[in-house]
């Protein structure tokens, strides 16, 4: 008989997590936390300026404000001084960002590009939006995390108004190479590829930091598996935090069943949300998941927009993506996976620096008859932080604050999203009654355009094997 050979568990999870990821973890990188936009923006900037050879610059938002224009006076001051700079950004996240601030761009030397600008028939292009929030200089440090460019992550514009909670790490060494070599792979979808002395290749090592890339694409599911797998191994603790948290059913049941068997899981969600709809959203699971024993804390600040997850004292993970099917199945993302403890207290700290400034869901009995009370459902309650928020709302943050609020007292979380969701069908079938020839040309067009969309993908498809 073949004697047969022992495989240490902890090699077949790294196994599982390098496949899943779609590579091998980089060593040899000295990764710094960066927390919010001033500091992140301090270092993107410092890296533009010290770049010698290129500057790769990629974006979901860029803005048009004063935030945004010192980044293109870097860019383009950089670009004047004979660095190559390449920026690419999402047509429909850079939406509203002003013609002349690309002309000016353009005109200082930089190549400018827009990520799936829409296309008549390609149904899945329009859908699939470049997510991803990546600086490289030179190939040898890169920045990358959840902020995109705008006045919101400095505080600037409104009196009195702090920057949105976001988090980015600033990574030097060969993990860096290999981000640059993801950014020139994404370029090279929107025109003429990168050339290849511009882009990345051996550097040395500078840190004891192991970095993993995952670099997201449409159906791939990398960032998706990655997470469930950090779920489905923890053993000790695994503390989220999400700005549009729509978690799937496979990776909501995951969750569930980490806390179920010991694990601290907790997760840190927004209070209020420049997307209300997606926060009402979120709060459908939370009784499903307070029941399985996760906690979950609201953020009582401004805007937390982070995207990152810690695992065990020693996983991390930050990135673009954020955990719902938008970004864990159809966008273009990139996130890290670091193995580094030290790295991994430091993002212990701050998550509970985030809480003290949070308040905790909890659940309680509905108040009635005493003889009923305990067939009724149980309704979500707020719990004061575990230490006093400093920060002063503008008006506009609690005007928004202030109709979350209504809106739950008035009709529960369930009720606020399929309340609105109702009168839309309902404004669509009177529509459909009153005017039923105008409709139907307008039903028989989107059907004709879908069914030419999925045509063309098909043959598309069908080429590329």
């Amino acid at each position: 008989m073949t004697a047969t050979r022992s495989i240490p568990a902890e090699q077949s999870v790294a196994c599982a997590i390098n496949r899943a990821a779609g590579g091998r973890p980089v060593p040899g990188n000295r990764v710094d936390l960066l927390i919010d936009g001033p500091d992140t923006y301090r270092a993107m900037l410092e890296a533009i300026d010290q770049a010698e050879h290129w500057v790769h610059f990629e974006n979901y938002i860029i803005r048009s404000d004063a935030a945004g224009w010192r980044f293109a006076e870097f860019l383009a001051r950089r670009a004047r001084e004979g660095v190559h700079v390449r920026v690419v950004y999402d047509w429909f996240g850079s939406l509203g960002t002003s013609r002349g601030y690309w002309r000016y761009l353009r005109e200082a030397g930089v190549e400018v590009r827009s990520f799936h600008p829409p296309q008549l028939v390609d149904v899945v292009t329009n859908i699939s939006r470049n997510h991803r929030k990546l600086v490289v200089a030179d190939g040898t440090r890169a920045i990358l995390g959840g902020l995109c460019i705008g006045c919101e992550w400095t505080g600037e514009g409104q009196t009195g108004a702090q920057p949105w909670r976001d988090t980015a790490v600033d990574i030097r060494g060969p993990g860096a190479a290999v981000l640059d070599q993801t950014f020139a792979r994404l370029w090279g979808l929107t025109g003429r590829p990168v050339p290849p002395e511009q882009t990345a290749g051996v550097v040395a090592s500078v840190g004891n930091a192991e970095v993993r890339i995952i670099p997201g694409e449409p159906g791939r599911e990398r960032a998706y598996r990655v997470i469930e797998l950090l779920a489905a191994g923890s053993v000790e603790r695994l503390w989220i935090t999400d700005a549009y948290m729509l978690v799937p059913p496979r990776l909501f049941q995951a969750l569930r069943d980490c806390a179920r068997d010991g694990v601290d899981v907790r997760l840190l969600v927004p209070g209020s949300s420049d997307v209300p709809l997606v926060r009402n959203l979120s709060r459908i699971g939370y009784r499903d998941l307070l029941r399985s024993g996760v906690r979950i804390y609201e953020w009582d600040g401004p805007m937390l927009h982070a995207k990152t997850i810690v695992c065990d004292h020693r996983w991390v993970r930050i990135g673009s993506s954020n955990l719902n099917p938008s970004s864990l199945l159809g966008n273009y993302e990139l996130d890290v996976l670091i193995e580094d403890p030290e790295l991994a207290q430091g993002m212990e700290d701050q998550f509970r620096l985030d809480i003290a400034r949070s308040r905790e869901v909890a659940s309680r009995p509905l108040r009635g008859p005493r003889r009923i009370s305990k067939s009724l459902p149980v309704v979500l309650t707020r719990q004061h932080p575990e230490a006093p928020a400093a920060y002063r709302r503008t008006r506009r943050e609690a005007r928004r604050r202030a109709g979350l609020v209504l809106r739950a007292v008035a009709s529960h979380a369930r009720r606020s999203v399929f309340i609105p969701i109702s009168g839309i069908f309902v404004a669509l079938g009177l529509l459909l009654v009153a005017l039923p020839k105008i409709s139907a040309y307008v039903l028989a067009a989107l059907c004709a355009w879908l069914a030419l969309g999925a045509a063309r993908e098909a043959f598309r498809r069908r080429a590329d094997r």
